[in-house]
């Protein structure tokens, strides 16, 4: 049912089209007039109504003035102009403000009603445009990496798609082969046969789902019945399906891989693990790089376990530190740090492995850019075996923060993020942009934090606070489900009616029954609204 509100400066008329009219029969809700625009205004931005009726000449603020100020606020109500003035000029700034229909005093209620069904039609297909999907296979994986969909508008759409979408668990796997850019033209014969390579291996390895990011990027999403087959299937990618695509591949392969995850909105936290995975593996690659050709300039070699120093980052102490350090680096002595990289290069490539093993151990979230650099630039500065083992001290240092920090550590910004969504969840429009501008962090930051530390996407929990607050609403008001709807910040009634069933697995009518309401009135008010939105 449509909303409609009339604005005009006389009453017989406004009595008139009020009470002349069988509103409900003909598909629409009255829901209020106003003499003027200035009186009206308030109550528009209050009601909401999907079409507003304005004469042009009125006190205050005429309807010209009223129509740009609603445009504005509320974009997706209709306009209808009703007036008295046969004059081009309005009707030339009613069509510039984007009214739907110019109607000329006077009219009867009968063709007055049949422009209200013709704008009413309108905003039916605009609205089955939003509802529409529009998902294709890859971008419903997309959009599952990047946390930008719902359990239960993934679900529908894979329905859509015929795609098997459930499983207990998941992991995301990241290949990037970008370096064939140089050689060999996206389309060329060598990048179809190396794309051809990853499709064979993707099936050869099982349930796996597979999607390009990019023209030189593709995504893996690996799905299995319980957590220790996906991890089987991630250590068969590491031991055997890897090494063969880097001798076959005529270029040389990056790839990331997340943890495993459980549920649906696991597949995102898994994606920005790996997208990590992938970036700490090419600098450190890149690194070895220049530590060998290091190497082929001096004669000063040296050698650092660092399995063994990532042991004692696992369960040393700082008390324990320099006796182990002094040891660990005894190798180093006799490097030259003033004349030769080397050094630069082997304490590089320790702190790369540091931070990969701080990623994979504590997850944490952000751990890739402004650390990395300011290490490195620690490392630059170093001149004798001393400075490099105060360098190695904070580099433990820095482990053992992370150590320290890990368990609740994003619990104040979770908090605040959270109490954001609850204060603003009646807004149509909240993003997690928004979300991320008050919390100030970035939005990439705070999606997988808020996933790691909730196990729900930020999409996934603002979904569930709109869905509870309608709950109640419908337990303890009468407002009938589209005024329900707009009161949790959905536009769109019969997306929020179709929605709520799938989160509660009730219509907003049955739930309310069974909630025991007990207001006869108000129920059958909110059946008969229900059953216009189907």
């Amino acid at each position: 049912m449509k909303k409609v509100m009339l604005v005009d400066d006389e009453i017989v008329i406004r009595e008139n089209i009020r009470d002349c009219m069988d509103w409900e029969k003909e598909g629409f809700v009255y829901c209020g007039d106003a003499s003027d625009g200035e009186v009206a205004l308030p109550l528009i931005e209050e009601r909401r109504p999907d079409i507003l009726i304005t004469d042009i000449k009125m006190p205050f603020m005429d309807g010209i003035e009223l129509s740009s100020v609603v445009r504005q606020r509320l974009p997706d109500t209709k306009i209808v102009i009703l007036s008295g003035h046969d004059e081009f000029h309005y009707a030339r700034s009613a069509l510039r403000i984007g009214v739907e229909e110019y109607i000329l005093k006077p009219v009867s209620s009968a063709d007055l009603m049949e422009v209200l069904h013709s704008v009413s039609r309108k905003i039916d297909r605009e609205r089955r445009e939003k509802r529409k999907p529009a998902y294709s296979r890859e971008k419903l994986l997309s959009d599952l990496c990047g946390g930008l969909v719902t359990a239960a508008e993934a679900a529908e759409a894979a329905a859509a798609l015929s795609l098997p979408l459930e499983a207990p668990c998941y992991a995301v796997v990241v290949w990037d082969l970008r370096c064939l850019e140089s050689a060999s033209p996206p389309g060329s014969d060598v990048w179809l046969e190396t794309e051809t390579s990853l499709n064979e291996r993707a099936a050869a390895l099982g349930a796996v789902w597979t999607y390009k990011r990019s023209r030189t990027e593709a995504v893996w999403i690996l799905r299995g019945q319980t957590e220790a087959e996906v991890a089987a299937m991630l250590e068969r990618l590491k031991a055997s399906v890897l090494p063969e695509l880097e001798r076959t591949l005529p270029c040389t392969v990056w790839v990331g891989m997340g943890s495993v995850q459980h549920r649906l909105q696991g597949i995102h936290t898994s994606f920005l693990e790996a997208e990590e995975d992938r970036h700490l593996l090419r600098l450190t690659r890149q690194n070895r790089s220049a530590l060998w050709d290091a190497t082929g300039e001096t004669q000063q070699i040296a050698f650092l376990d660092r399995t063994k120093f990532m042991e004692f980052l696992k369960i040393g102490t700082p008390a324990a530190a320099d006796g182990f350090l002094r040891e660990f680096a005894g190798a180093l002595k006799h490097l030259d740090w003033k004349s030769s990289l080397y050094g630069y290069y082997l304490l590089n490539d320790l702190t790369l492995e540091s931070l990969h093993e701080a990623k994979r151990t504590f997850r944490l979230a952000e751990i890739s850019g402004p650390a990395i650099e300011r290490l490195q630039q620690q490392i630059k500065r170093i001149r004798d075996w001393e400075q490099c083992l105060g360098y190695l001290r904070e580099l433990a240092g820095v482990f053992w923060q992370w150590r320290s920090e890990a368990s609740g550590k994003y619990g104040d910004l979770i908090a605040k993020a959270k109490e954001f969504i609850r204060q603003r969840h009646a807004s149509d429009g909240l993003s997690l942009q928004d979300a991320a501008d008050y919390v100030n962090v970035s939005p990439s930051h705070l999606s997988k934090v808020f996933s790691q530390e909730t196990g729900q996407t930020f999409i996934e929990y603002l979904t569930q606070t709109r869905i509870r607050k309608a709950m109640e609403l419908l337990q303890t008001t009468n407002e009938k489900t589209y005024e329900i709807a707009y009161r949790v910040g959905y536009g769109d009634a019969h997306y929020f009616s179709n929605l709520f069933k799938k989160m509660t697995g009730m219509t907003p009518r049955d739930f309310r029954r069974q909630g025991g309401n007990g207001d006869e009135s108000a129920e059958g008010d909110a059946d008969e609204s229900e059953s216009r939105l189907a």
